[in-house]
């Protein structure tokens, strides 16, 4: 019997730990003079190069990608982080957008939050 408990311990160490999705935080826009800015603030908890938050899209309400951010390196020591996108441009008449994240290893996560667009 321990030798039973045992073994079972050691396979519960070594399952892999299932990390929280990214998160999206907050998500500041503004018309530019070149399409629509969009500062998005993320969380994830990143280990580093393995997994990381790796980038988010922006939606339009078909979900047509309108803009993307690759975010090209872990933010381990920096949480929340919050990185921009420009130049994106938005279809006239549209009031809401659609924000979501990836991460390296889970891909994207959840539903796309909800922006009103500021007019």
């Amino acid at each position: 019997m321990r030798l039973s408990l045992a073994i079972l311990f050691c396979f519960g160490l070594a399952t892999p730990s299932f990390a929280e999705g990214p998160e999206i935080v907050d998500v500041n826009v503004e018309k530019a003079s070149m399409g629509w800015r969009f500062e998005v603030t993320i969380e994830h908890p990143d280990t580093g190069w393995d997994h990381y938050a790796d980038g988010w899209e922006v939606l339009d309400s078909e979900g047509t990608q309108l803009g993307l951010r690759v975010l090209h390196h872990p933010h381990v020591d920096e949480q929340p982080f919050t990185r921009s996108l420009s130049s994106v441009t938005v279809p006239d008449g549209t009031r809401t957008v659609y924000v979501r994240a990836r991460c390296s290893i889970d891909g994207w996560n959840g539903e796309p939050v909800a922006v009103p667009l500021p007019f």
